[in-house]
């Protein structure tokens, strides 16, 4: 299947449910399609943000490998033009009904030309402090 055969998110809310199809379905190159390529993903805030979409197979792989299931929801949502920010909670389950992670989470998606929004900044856990100027 090709990228451009593949679903889009029509709205920004909907990225979540995407990325569920295609994690469920084990897909890494969909979910990859719906991060930005010059997207940044703060996984843990203490550390740098993963960046790109290297970042993104780097971090999803295993998921994608297992089929997961991401149960996630949009608790807020504000759109400025082709930018949008998001808030909302979010947890990944194995077969069994496991939880093996989950969060509030916080991300920027970004409207592309063909008219799909995707991840820009995604802070799954927290948003990372501010880096202070010494």
């Amino acid at each position: 299947m090709t990228t451009s055969t593949r679903k889009i998110a029509e709205h920004p809310h909907k990225v979540v449910e995407r990325v569920a199809e295609f994690l469920k379905e084990g897909d890494l190159e969909g979910i990859v399609t719906m991060f930005h390529p010059d997207c940044k993903i703060s996984m843990n805030p203490s550390q740098a943000p993963i960046e790109g979409h290297e970042g993104v197979r780097e971090i999803f792989s295993d998921f994608a490998k297992n089929k997961v299931n991401l149960m996630g929801s949009v608790t807020g949502e504000m759109i400025n033009g082709d930018t949008a920010i998001l808030q909302g909670q979010w947890h990944i389950e194995d077969h069994n009904g496991e939880i093996l992670a989950g969060g509030t989470s916080t991300e920027v998606t970004k409207q592309l030309d063909h008219g799909g929004w995707v991840y820009f900044i995604d802070c799954p856990i927290s948003v990372p402090e501010p880096q202070r100027q010494k």
